[in-house]
């Protein structure tokens, strides 16, 4: 089942999310829905406050990144096949240089614009079975999970930008917040409310 995706302004997109327990009800049903959701709308990353749960759970495919010709072929062998469920994630450490990369949100359809981010991540997370994992990730991989990762900290990738690139997008925001946009995913937007 593919669920709408919650548009920027509803507020459990500035929730931090709750971490949950392995007996969580219908979890594989959610896992599932999240992954035909994330690929019906072309997007290489999805956070549960994304579909309106506000819980502690993204999913992460890096590899439509793969076939990007300006990455090294390192780069691009480390996104082919990254595929992850991250549940109840605590970010352990960031490091590295911060470098721009031009980011886009499937909650904030049509606006895309550097952000900086460290380039190492080390995280602690479990995955769809409840198997503990502390990784270290660099590069791409590191910067889709820093963004989904936000997500669950009730942090958007809007926040990042300088205060003059918030102004310059303060309409488009307001526009996709009341629903005047054209994308071809279901959406749920928080000030489309229907007239009496």
């Amino acid at each position: 089942m593919i669920y709408p995706i919650v548009a920027y302004g509803d507020p459990v997109l500035r929730v931090k999310a709750k971490e949950i327990e392995q007996d969580h009800p219908k979890l594989d049903d959610i896992l599932s829905n999240m992954w035909e959701t994330m690929y019906g709308a072309n997007g290489v990353g999805l956070a549960a406050p994304q579909v309106g749960l506000p819980i502690r759970i993204f999913l992460v495919d890096t590899d439509p990144f793969a076939d990007d010709p300006d990455l090294s072929p390192e780069e691009q062998e480390k996104l082919t096949g990254f595929k992850k469920v991250f549940i109840n994630a605590r970010m352990i450490e960031e490091t590295g240089d911060e470098w721009a990369f031009n980011e886009g949100c499937l909650s904030i359809p049509d606006i895309r614009e550097d952000v900086f981010r460290q380039d190492t991540i080390t995280i602690e997370y479990y995955d769809q079975n409840f198997k503990k994992h502390r990784e270290t990730y660099d590069g791409i991989a590191a910067r889709v999970i820093q963004h989904e990762y936000d997500h669950i900290e009730g942090i958007l990738f809007t926040d990042k930008l300088s205060a003059l690139k918030k102004r310059l997008i303060k309409g488009k925001l307001a526009n996709i917040s009341k629903g005047k946009i054209n994308i071809e995913y279901r959406m749920r937007f928080p000030q489309a409310k229907k007239k009496r």
